[in-house]
């Protein structure tokens, strides 16, 4: 029910009765307990890494003090010295980096690809290949070791980069999360105005799928390169202890008779700059992709 109200110049307006109007509420900031509680999470996650300096920088000596020494050391440079004299840490440190690297365009570019062919092209025996592909995530890697060891003396590969880039160049998870990513973040109907301006598949993949897919290329990016660097089994198997990759290194430095803390802790810091280096890197690219899709939600 609604009644007319005069207004001082004389115009009416309608007022509708037994409705009421929710009073305005101001954006609720976060509390001290939730800011408490990041930093909290943010100290617990860095800690390791700062415990790694702390070890790194300090002499074996020191570290079985009670209390522990919680402050940086005078010894880093002198650890890193052993560290990269003690095995060939530079000569692993290049190889992980071309492996990861190769192994990360490889990975994004077809997976990519592939999951713009499944998500948006039309053809028989789509759904049954993705099938397919998802599939082979069940089956664990260490199945296909002696397999795949055997695959790489025949091709005259074993104890080189290529038998440890060749098996990872694409995976199977990467072209399923490529494949969801892109259903939904391409419209169909860009394409079709795309092949209508005259544009062939594979330029409409280069000049609207992959700018489109640019924040889940920087997710799949960092996963597939942390994967990479972190690999160990199969690196160990297929080279030679005077050609390895990090993973290989550090193992050699954490073995023997009586561990030396400071060394291993010192390879395993120099192991991880790298991967906070692709994380500052990526890092805008992937916060970038997870606000579109809360503004898009």
């Amino acid at each position: 029910m609604t009644t007319l109200t005069p207004t001082r110049s004389g115009s009416r307006i309608a007022v509708v009765r037994g409705v009421r109007r929710k009073p305005y509420r101001a954006e609720r900031r976060p509390g001290k307990l939730a800011y408490l509680t990041l930093a909290g999470l943010a100290v617990f996650s860095g800690f390791p890494i700062y415990w790694s300096l702390v070890v790194a920088s300090q002499d074996n000596s020191v570290l079985g003090a009670v209390p522990p020494p919680f402050g940086i050391g005078s010894h880093l440079f002198e650890n890193l010295d052993r560290a990269f004299g003690t095995v060939p840490f530079l000569r692993a440190l290049t190889n992980s980096f071309i492996v990861s690297g190769a192994i990360t365009v490889s990975v994004v570019l077809f997976s990519t690809l592939a999951g713009f062919a499944f998500a948006k092209l039309r053809f028989r025996g789509r759904n049954v290949l993705l099938l397919m592909i998802v599939a082979t995530m069940m089956v664990p890697t260490q199945l296909g070791i002696i397999p795949l060891y055997l695959i790489m003396i025949k091709a005259h590969l074993a104890g080189t980069m290529y038998a440890v880039i060749a098996p990872s160049l694409v995976s199977a998870f990467g072209v399923f999360f490529m494949t969801q990513f892109l259903r939904e973040a391409v419209p169909t109907e860009l394409l079709e105005a795309a092949r209508a301006d005259g544009c062939s598949t594979i330029r409409i993949f280069w000049h609207v799928v992959l700018p489109a897919s640019r924040p889940a290329a920087a997710v799949l990016g960092m996963l597939t390169f942390m994967t990479a660097w972190n690999d160990f089994f199969w690196p160990l198997v297929v080279l030679t202890p005077e050609d390895p990759t990090v993973q290989v290194a550090l193992s050699t430095l954490a073995s023997g008779y009586v561990q030396d803390y400071s060394l291993s802790l010192t390879g395993t810091l120099i192991a991880t700059v790298p991967l906070l280096a692709l994380f500052g890197i990526l890092g805008r690219h992937i916060i970038g992709g997870i606000m579109q899709g809360a503004v898009k939600g």
